[in-house]
C-alpha cells in the first residue's frame, strides 16, 4: 500500500493511551537470516529508549520503565516535534568523533550533550491510535511518512533491503558492533523475544550480571559476572580491567548495599582451575563478597574459552537500562 492509503488506515486502528510500552527483545543469533522477508538496520551500542509525547510533554523512559528525563533533558527537548499522544521506540545513542556509536562516550562523556542523539527506528502510538498490530514495514512507512524533527539529535533510523552478505560487509567493514534484522510481518511483541527481530554481533562483547567481587584497596578489586541460562545464573569470569577512578567509585556505591551472604551461581564451586585462570575453586570463593544480582555490566572480551569462561575481560560500563532477568550468553559472527 501507499503512505496515503497507510495514513487513511489510522482511522481504523484500536485506540491507545500515550504510555510507557516495554521495548520489543531481539534474540542473538550467530548467523544473520538472509532472504525477502528481512530487512536490516546498524546495531546502535546505546540506551534503548521509549518517549512518550503527551499534553505535559516528552517522557523518555529506560526499556525497563525508569524515567531518562533527568540524564536526557536536550533528548527530550528536541522530542517535542513528536504529535501529541505518540510513543515511539528508539535508542539513546553518543557518537564518537567520526560519528560512529560510542558506548564508552555515553559512559564517560554525558555532560557532552553535543555528542548526545536518539534514534527512532518505530512507531508505536500516533495520535493515540495502536500501531503495534501493524506489520513492521507498514510501521516503519508511516514512521517515515508522519514524523519530522528540526533538532538534529533526532534522527530516524535506517533499514537496508539488500543480502545478508552485503549488509555484514558494509557494516563490518566501518568497525560497527552489528546488525539487526527484522521480519518485513513482524507485529510488535512489547517486552517479548520472539525472533522475528534479531541481532547478530561482530565485536567480541555483551552485557553479563554481576554476582559479586572480590575486596580491592577501593573497593573491590574484579566484579564477579556471568549469565543466566534459564532460571540459573552462571558463573564466567572475573573482570578487573577497564575500571578508572570514577567508575570504580560508581561501580562499588551501587555494589555496597546488595551484600548478601548467598552466592548467586548455580555452578560455583569449580572443581579445577582451567587453563586461562578465569575459575573460582572453593578456596578462591573464601575470598569472594557476593551481592543480589541486580546490575547489569558491559563486558568486551578477547573469545570465549572451551570452558565457558571469558578471557581478557574488560568493563565498559554499567548497563540501568537492562533486566538482569534477559542477561544471556550471545553468541558472535
Amino acid at each position: 500500500m501507499t503512505s496515503p492509503a497507510l495514513i487513511e488506515l489510522l482511522g481504523s486502528l484500536p485506540t491507545a493511551r500515550a504510555s510507557f510500552i516495554e521495548p520489543m527483545e531481539c534474540l542473538p543469533v550467530t548467523q544473520l537470516p538472509d532472504g525477502a522477508p528481512w530487512v536490516y538496520e546498524i546495531k546502535l551500542d546505546g540506551y534503548r529508549a521509549v518517549a512518550v509525547r503527551d499534553e505535559r510533554g516528552v517522557s523518555l523512559f529506560s526499556r525497563r520503565g525508569n524515567s531518562f528525563n533527568r540524564q536526557y533533558p536536550a533528548i527530550r527537548e528536541a522530542l517535542l516535534d513528536l504529535p501529541e499522544n505518540t510513543v515511539v521506540d528508539g535508542e539513546v545513542v553518543a557518537l564518537d568523533d567520526a560519528g560512529r556509536p560510542s558506548f564508552h562516550f555515553l559512559q564517560h562523556f554525558r555532560a557532552e550533550a553535543g555528542r548526545i542523539h536518539f534514534f527512532v527506528f518505530d512507531l508505536l502510538v500516533h495520535k493515540n491510535r495502536s500501531l503495534l498490530q501493524l506489520p513492521f514495514e507498514q510501521r516503519r512507512e508511516l514512521m517515515n511518512a508522519l514524523l519530522q524533527f528540526s533538532s538534529p539529535r533526532v534522527r530516524l533510523a535506517q533499514h537496508f533491503a539488500v543480502s545478508a552478505w552485503e549488509i555484514i560487509e558494509a557494516i563490518r567493514g566501518q568497525g560497527l558492533e552489528g546488525v539487526v534484522a527484522k521480519r518485513k510481518d513482524s507485529v510488535y511483541a512489547p517486552g517479548h523475544r520472539t525472533g522475528a527481530w534479531v541481532k547478530y554481533r561482530f565485536h567480541r562483547g555483551q552485557e553479563l550480571v554481576i554476582g559479586g567481587y572480590t575486596p580491592g584497596p577501593h573497593g573491590f578489586d574484579a566484579i564477579i559476572v556471568g549469565y543466566y541460562r534459564g532460571e540459573d545464573l552462571i558463573y564466567v569470569a572475573r573482570v578487573r580491567n577497564g575500571f578508572v577512578p570514577a567508575s570504580r567509585r560508581q561501580v562499588s556505591e551501587k555494589l555496597r548495599p546488595l551484600v548478601t551472604g548467598n552466592c548467586p551461581f548455580v555452578n560455583l564451586p569449580e572443581e579445577g582451575r582451567p587453563r586461562w585462570g578465569e575459575g573460582l575453586t572453593a578456596e578462591d570463593m573464601k575470598q569472594c563478597v557476593w551481592v543480589r544480582p541486580e546490575l547489569v555490566a558491559q563486558i568486551e572480551f578477547l573469545e570465549w574459552t572451551e570452558g565457558d569462561h571469558l578471557r581478557h575481560a574488560k568493563f565498559a560500563g554499567l548497563r540501568e537500562d537492562k533486566d538482569p532477568r534477559t542477561v544471556i550468553k550471545e553468541e558472535v559472527g
